[in-house]
């Protein structure tokens, strides 16, 4: 993943996008980061039907851009999801402290890129990274 990548992921929301079956499914996430190896890793706080989707095939798509430049991204990958560890308490903390307790993160997915697709307008629109 290159620094424009890790650049708009981690200044601007996401938006996943799961399936199963014939029933598509997108959510935006705000509880989100890129960590040092390239991953990306979402907080569990709303994510029922993502979820459900992620448990039946592990597939995942994340679409990212900036809503001045319209540089984007759709990062594609499989998702694994946690419910204890570093990465959930940091989560935990995060939302804790924007709710004021009143929700928390239940877990978090673990996203492992695949395939990383340009989605800005121009020449470089559906280049594989």
């Amino acid at each position: 993943m290159n620094d424009n990548v890790t650049k708009i992921l981690k200044e601007n929301m996401w938006d996943l996008a799961t399936c199963s079956g014939d029933c598509p499914n997108v959510v935006p996430v705000a509880f989100k980061d890129v960590t040092a190896d390239g991953k990306l890793v979402v907080g569990d706080v709303f994510l029922e039907t993502t979820l459900k989707n992620i448990l039946a095939n592990g597939s995942i798509a994340v679409s990212a851009y900036d809503a001045k430049t319209l540089e984007g991204y759709l990062v594609k990958g499989k998702a694994d999801y946690v419910t204890s560890g570093p990465v959930v308490d940091t989560f935990r903390k995060m939302v804790e402290e924007m709710f004021n307790g009143v929700a928390t993160a239940k877990g978090a997915l673990i996203i492992t890129p695949e395939k990383i697709v340009v989605t800005t307008p121009g020449a470089d629109n559906k280049k594989v990274l």
